[in-house]
Order: structure tokens, then sequence, then C-alpha cells
């Protein structure tokens, strides 16, 4: 061999995909996956807001979808952003996610509020049918940080 041998580490995931439990106990699940692959890639998109936002997809999964079918999450490093998917089996895209409602919800009532929040806190948001359902996504700016 001539030259020096130039060993690189593998190559650390820009994404994962993780099957959670269509149950509420994939909510705090979920959060923490994400604070952990924010943090171990460094990356600068905001955390709290990506937890936030994550909560309230899995939840509305688990919450409008019916069956032991597990959800998947999907988070993905980009190099403009942060982008987390939630998968279902349910085909039926959510109620005004990317066509607001011109009325504000009801302060008072316990939902309504979780589409708003996406749409409001993230860069992007939509949904996409998939093979088994429908993908529910946020996008969220950010960038890995220079180490």
């Amino acid at each position: 061999m001539n030259g020096t041998a130039v060993h690189e580490p593998p190559a650390l995931p820009t994404s994962w995909r993780v099957a959670l439990p269509h149950t509420t106990a994939a909510v705090p699940v979920a959060r923490a996956l994400v604070r952990t692959a924010l943090a171990e890639r460094e990356h600068s998109a905001d955390c709290d807001t990506a937890e936030l936002l994550t909560a309230e997809l899995v939840a509305n999964a688990v919450e409008h979808t019916s069956g032991a079918t597990p959800i998947e999450l999907v988070l993905r490093l980009l190099p403009t952003g942060f982008q987390v998917e939630v998968h279902d089996a349910d085909p039926e895209p959510p109620h005004d996610l990317t066509r607001p409602h011109l009325d504000l919800p009801d302060p008072w009532q316990e939902h309504g509020r979780g589409l708003l929040l996406i749409r409001s806190l993230s860069s992007s948001c939509g949904h996409r049918p998939t093979e088994s359902g429908k993908a529910v996504w946020f996008r969220l700016p950010g960038q890995r940080r220079p180490v």
C-alpha cells in the first residue's frame, strides 16, 4: 500500500425510523427521541419546539386513528433543517393542517390547538399518502453545528 492509510469513522445517521406503540405512552418516547437526535448530532433546530410539535403529531395519530398498528416516527436531519414525520394507518388526511380555519380555536376547549401550533411554529408542514396510510410532517430551520 502506498501512502498513509486513512480511517474515517463511519458516517453518523442523519435519519431515524422508529415504531412506536399505538398508545399515549408513545408521546414521551417520541419527545425523548427528538431531544436525543438533536443533541447527539449538535443540530441547531429549536429542541423545545421540535419536542412540542412531535408530541402534537404523535398524540393526534394515537387519538384520531384506530387499531393497534404501531405509529412510525421518522426523524431527518436536513442540510437546512430538521424534519419529523409521523406515519399512521389511517389514509384520511388531517383536517385543516395546511388550510387554516378563519376562526381561532376556543381557548377553553381541550382540543383544537395542535394543528394551529404546528402551522404557526414550523417553517413548513403537510401530509402525504403512504402505502399503508399517511405521513404528517413538519420542518424546523437549523443546521448541524460545526465541530
